[in-house]
């Protein structure tokens, strides 16, 4: 079963009324789905990723433990790898558009830029984030595409906040989780 907490961050529009009519992290029939492992530095499994379609963007949903308590930037890399030093293989923030960082930077936002998520004090994260700028397939509208091409897609966890201004990736340190998402599978 899934939780219904919410994230709110300056480009996600979220109702708790939404997620009890929807079910919370349960996919409508046919809609796109991944999951990716969410994993430390030192290749430790935290928990998963799950991204869902959805007619508003994507959710993505988190069932993690063992981060950092707090606040921590929260984007997605242009290279689904999960390898390297500090997960360097992720590349940059998947910016299709060739954008500014941040939400608040008048030239931004990455459509990877996803603000910031909320540890709970024990390490905990179980909760949803509702992703407008993310599409896992084509949609009406011309909306991204995570998976556009071969390289695929990483969603990574910073160590720190990210401001949603400074460029490249906001001031929110070392990526300190990462997390493959390979193509969606219809459901």
């Amino acid at each position: 079963m899934f939780d219904c907490g919410f994230v709110r961050v300056r480009h996600l529009v979220i109702l708790g009324l939404v997620a009890a009519l929807t079910g919370c992290a349960v996919p409508h029939p046919g809609a796109a789905v991944t999951v990716g492992q969410l994993i430390r530095s030192d290749h430790a499994q935290l928990g998963t990723v799950r991204v869902i379609d959805e007619e508003s963007g994507s959710r993505i949903h988190f069932e993690v433990s063992g981060l950092p308590p707090g606040p921590h930037g929260i984007h997605l890399h242009a290279v689904g790898r999960c390898d390297g030093t500090g997960f360097a293989a992720a590349g940059p923030h998947w910016n299709p558009e060739h954008r500014q960082h941040g939400h608040d930077n008048p030239a931004g936002h990455h459509a990877g830029d996803l603000g910031n998520i909320m540890v709970g004090q024990n390490g905990d994260l179980d909760t949803d984030l509702i992703a407008t700028d993310v599409r896992l397939l084509p949609s009406p509208g011309g909306r991204g595409l995570v998976m556009s091409d071969k390289n695929g897609t990483s969603i990574v966890i910073h160590a720190m906040p990210d401001d949603e201004r400074t460029d490249p990736s906001g001031n929110s340190g070392d990526r300190i989780a990462c997390a493959v998402l390979a193509a969606p599978e219809a459901k």
